[in-house]
């Protein structure tokens, strides 16, 4: 039941578009969430949450984060025809959103509904349909609208710097498994967001003070490097793990990076989450991510003093139609629990 709980809320949180730069609606969810639960929080200036949770030990504390930014889009430019032209937000190829349904969202929130396609989508019209390069001059958006000029579809209220978010198109399947666009980083928000849950629930106190950050700028680069407190020693992303040709990630099981495109992580705390996931029998696998940074390399790179690590459930064709299974879900959470509550690495 717990598990079905879990599968609902991502699913729930993908359906809130939060793209990079546009994440108010989504973080006044959570807000919301942790009313409920009766936790206290506060926004940062980048509007990002953070929650603050007392343990026994006050000198020395942790920081975890997650972050509910997603991929998405702006508009670029009204062309001549009164479809759009794209510019992307955050670091993903044209051709992992082709034929994607979307939405525009207009400076006053009016909100369109559109398809992203090739300008040479007919191969009834277009030779090059198929070999045309998937990029910002051939990839439009067909907005569901009558229009047929530029200044038709700026009577609409469409403008350059409009969002466009992406149908997260999310199903949770009976084998388990849950597809979805936005499982980066969707899945590990639910994940802390259960956590602090659980603690309210089970009324355990924390070994250490410990802030919670869901950051909203991370697909950009600069999500969780500030607001650390100098108490802090511990700094834990909760992230996706990236699987491909390579890799040892998989769907099934929690990724425990040691080294992304900033660098290896910290060995002794890499070395710490490793001896937790063998201690309580949680299946992991170690893992390198070449092309890849998260919140927690984002804080070293701005100067933060601390050991720094990066967790996170198996997903498979990141930055396009994701998919992980509840085991990978299952055994992160597990990850983040035991952590949690153990003493700091060394």
């Amino acid at each position: 039941m717990k598990m079905n709980e879990t599968m609902k809320l991502i699913e729930q949180l993908t359906t809130i578009p939060s793209p990079s730069g546009h994440t108010n609606r989504i973080i006044r969810f959570i807000e919301n969430y942790l009313d409920q639960l009766g936790y206290t929080y506060k926004r940062n200036h980048k509007g990002g949450l953070m929650i603050t949770v007392k343990g026994l030990e006050t000198s020395e504390q942790r920081f975890v984060t997650a972050h509910v930014d997603t991929l998405g889009a702006m508009v670029r430019a009204i062309k001549p025809d009164g479809r759009l032209k794209l510019d992307l937000v955050g670091g993903f190829r044209y051709n992992a959103i082709e034929g994607e349904y979307c939405t525009i969202e207009t400076t006053n929130g009016q909100t369109y509904s559109g398809t992203i396609l090739m300008h040479q989508t007919s191969v009834h019209v277009y030779k090059d349909a198929g070999t045309a390069p998937r990029n910002q001059d051939n990839m439009e958006v067909r907005i569901d609208e009558k229009v047929r000029t530029a200044a038709e579809t700026a009577a609409l209220g469409i403008r350059v710097g409009d969002f466009v978010t992406f149908d997260p198109r999310t199903e949770i399947t009976q084998s388990g498994f849950i597809k979805s666009r936005h499982l980066d980083d969707k899945v590990s928000v639910a994940l802390l967001l259960e956590a602090l849950k659980d603690l309210k629930e089970s009324n355990e106190t924390l070994p250490y003070t410990t802030h919670f950050l869901i950051s909203n700028n991370e697909e950009i680069g600069y999500g969780g490097n500030s607001n650390i407190s100098d108490k802090v020693v511990e700094y834990l992303a909760v992230d996706m793990g990236a699987i491909g040709d390579d890799q040892q990630s998989d769907e099934y099981t929690a990724s425990i990076c040691v080294k992304d495109g900033s660098g290896p992580y910290h060995y002794g705390l890499r070395k710490h989450l490793t001896a937790l996931a063998e201690q309580y029998q949680i299946p992991y696998q170690l893992d390198i991510y070449p092309y890849y940074g998260s919140d927690a390399s984002a804080a070293m790179r701005a100067g933060a003093d601390v050991k720094h690590g990066l967790i996170g459930a198996g997903i498979e064709a990141s930055h396009a139609y994701e998919r992980t299974h509840q085991e990978s879900i299952l055994a992160t959470k597990q990850l983040i629990h035991a952590y949690l509550m153990s003493e700091m690495s060394q």
